[in-house]
């Protein structure tokens, strides 16, 4: 059997991979860079351990776990501490804890009464039309209030996209909302009355999904998926053409395939030569799609300079409270073996669509205007005792309005039944979970592609 070619070595690509050899077909994986993982790479200093990319995957479905346990992770995969439930938003430059109740919400200081009385209102208003697509923000403040909008959703979206939701589209960027409100007519009455069926599907809402990590960091998942597809593995071989004649996919001159899957971020896709029984297949335009930059920077300090209890996942920072970082996560508090006894470790986040130009900075410019904030919200005095910044020029893919052009053009290109594959997170969603299961899934496509060409 003729290998399947996978171009790209992040955990679409890697995920991908795996099922295939476990269905027993062979595959050929394609990287441009010297190692495999893509944004998940973890970092030991001393007794540091920092996640140079995501910190944590939420276990959305199924399919993750079962991931885990076929690699044989499940002993070393570590699930976050229970104090790490809390959330904070900043308001007024101090972290104030996000409502995890009806009682808490009816107390918090986080929204003023009015908001809290608009939202009580929300089950009254009328859903939209099931074919207009809005922005996530006009969606936002048509049903719960301009208030929830610049608190609640401005945040959140800054920690998951680094984008803006004036653009996000919210049928698909959070197409879970807009199925609420087209099923519903109410995103309450829809989180409480839809909790039943996400249990049927064995589903998990991204608010309540347990998040892990591994006692070694999220490399660990990475790394044991190159162990497992030793021998086939291509690092450092950047493909820029790819053909189809005879029935057999070529990529430059690297040999004779069966299918190709692209596990590539949009604008690679975009820059890619291809060719099918000598009809050019575009792609062109998926360098359109706007990704959003971003800068991680990773700090540690002795717990007595820092004032706050970090008893929870991590603070988000709203844009009118208009300071330099996106947010950070008490990644310490997370898990276990993070910082030395006696210190912490948090990982902020800077840029984004809010602040392009501070991912141009140098790294202790960037490092300087994370401490300016941690300063101000954490009450975080003295030096760090440890630094590390990574910058992600173009990190995530921003699922604009209008984005499901680009989703359906690639379908089709799939539905062709050329043998031409698509996957990752342009495609299926922008979390490492979504990505696992995006690779799964094309896995199963790809199978089935061969199960009725050969």
């Amino acid at each position: 059997m003729k290998p399947v070619a996978i171009i790209g070595g992040g955990i679409t690509g890697l995920t991908a991979a795996f099922k295939l050899k476990q269905l027993g077909i062979p595959t050929t994986l394609f990287e441009a860079a010297d190692r495999i993982g893509g944004v998940i790479q973890t970092i030991r200093h001393g007794e540091f351990l920092a996640e140079c990319g995501p910190n944590t995957i939420l276990e959305t479905s199924p399919l993750i776990g079962d991931l885990v346990r076929d690699l044989g992770l499940e002993d070393r995969r570590i699930y976050s501490s229970e104090q790490a439930e809390n959330r904070y938003i900043v308001r007024g430059k101090r972290p104030v804890k996000l409502p995890g109740s009806l009682l808490e919400f009816l107390f918090t200081p986080l929204f003023s009464c009015r908001a809290k009385a608009q939202l009580l209102m929300e089950p009254f208003i009328r859903r939209a039309p099931a074919d207009e697509e809005e922005s996530l923000a006009k969606f936002v403040r048509r049903r719960i209030g301009r208030e929830f909008l610049d608190y609640a959703i401005n945040p959140f979206v800054a920690g998951v996209y680094s984008g803006s939701p004036e653009n996000l589209s919210v049928r698909e960027a959070f197409p879970a909302l807009h199925a609420l409100e087209q099923r519903y007519g109410s995103l309450i009455l829809g989180q409480i009355l839809g909790a039943r069926g996400r249990k049927h599907k064995r589903g998990v809402s991204k608010k309540d999904a347990p998040k892990f990590s591994f006692d070694q960091g999220l490399q660990t998942l990475t790394d044991a998926l190159g162990q497992k597809l030793e021998g086939s593995i291509r690092t450092s071989q950047a493909i820029s053409k790819i053909t189809k004649q005879h029935g057999s996919w070529a990529l430059g001159q690297a040999g004779d395939y069966s299918g190709v899957l692209l596990a590539l971020p949009a604008f690679r896709m975009a820059e890619l030569q291809v060719t099918c029984e000598l009809k050019p297949v575009n792609l062109s335009m998926l360098g359109k799609i706007q990704y959003a930059p971003v800068a991680s920077v990773v700090l540690g300090f002795r717990r007595e300079d820092v004032e706050h209890p970090l008893d929870g996942f991590g603070a988000l920072t709203p844009e009118v409270e208009k300071l330099n970082s996106l947010g950070t996560i008490f990644s310490s508090s997370l898990f276990p073996g993070r910082a030395p006894l006696g210190q912490v470790l948090l990982t902020s986040y800077v840029g984004g669509l809010r602040a392009p130009h501070l991912v141009t900075k140098t790294p202790d410019e960037t490092c300087e205007l994370v401490m300016e904030d941690l300063r101000i919200v954490l009450g975080v005095k003295g030096e760090p005792t440890f630094t590390h910044t990574q910058f992600f020029p173009r990190a995530i893919p921003q699922y604009d309005v209008g984005y499901g052009r680009f989703k359906t053009h690639m379908t089709n290109i799939e539905k062709q039944g050329d043998g031409l594959f698509f996957a990752g997170h342009c495609r299926d969603g922008v979390s490492l979970g979504d990505s696992i299961v995006s690779g799964h899934e094309a896995a199963g496509r790809i199978a089935n592609h061969l199960s009725r060409t050969t």
